[in-house]
């Protein structure tokens, strides 16, 4: 399901994501989104999924994302920015947190318009590269997910699918879940191929995953 990268990907992964990392914009509406500038990777998926915890083990900056057990604690889109382009061939990157879709602690009229907000910007941002759509590895494809996989499709907005909490689940019940994955994502056009696999707890996956926005980025420069 995943390609090894090369080592020289891996440390240009390493140099992006050792850099300053900080909170930059929160939008609460598709009116109050930053202008776009270089290029944006998004983070969507479930409530309670990992998302703020994933961009935490990526950017080795334990507090820069607020993480929750409260499912629904993130309420807007959350932008951060790094010190500026890695080299030449790298453009400016921006990591956004969206928020948890499915089930929150909160009313359903709140829950549908993030919902919403969410829905807006993964189909109209012409700065966003790819949307992580990740996937809890101890469940697999929820309906929800399902649901913003389409909409991807539909605005043929590139996506890969993140597996987290990786530790948590036994090597043979990831493996099953993977193929059943893959299976399901031949039918989505704008799906990526390869999953990645993470564990924002041991930090598995992260190196990898660093390297393939690098690889990523330089498509785009």
């Amino acid at each position: 399901m995943m390609t090894e990268p090369d080592a020289e990907l891996i440390e240009s992964g390493r140099k992006l994501f050792a850099g300053d990392w900080q909170f930059f914009w929160a939008s609460p509406s598709i009116e109050t989104l930053p202008p776009m500038q270089g290029v944006e990777i998004a983070f969507a998926g479930r409530s309670n999924v990992g998302r703020s915890s994933l961009i935490n083990a990526l950017t080795n900056r334990n507090g820069l994302a607020r993480t929750s057990h409260t499912p629904g604690r993130t309420q807007e889109l959350i932008f951060f920015k790094g010190p500026g382009p890695l080299d030449a061939r790298t453009p400016e990157l921006r990591l956004v947190d969206t928020p948890g879709y499915g089930y929150a602690s909160a009313p359903k009229t709140q829950i549908a318009s993030w919902t919403k907000l969410i829905h807006n910007f993964l189909l109209g941002r012409a700065s966003l590269a790819r949307v992580y759509v990740l996937i809890d590895s101890r469940h697999g494809f929820k309906d929800a997910d399902n649901e913003v996989l389409t909409t991807l499709d539909k605005a043929a907005v590139s996506y890969q699918i993140v597996l987290t909490k990786a530790d948590q689940v036994k090597k043979a019940a990831l493996e099953q879940t993977m193929a059943t994955m893959a299976s399901s994502l031949r039918k989505h056009p704008a799906a990526f191929p390869e999953m990645l696999v993470t564990s924002s707890r041991d930090g598995g996956g992260m190196a990898e995953m660093r390297a393939a926005i690098v690889k990523l980025l330089r498509e785009r420069a």
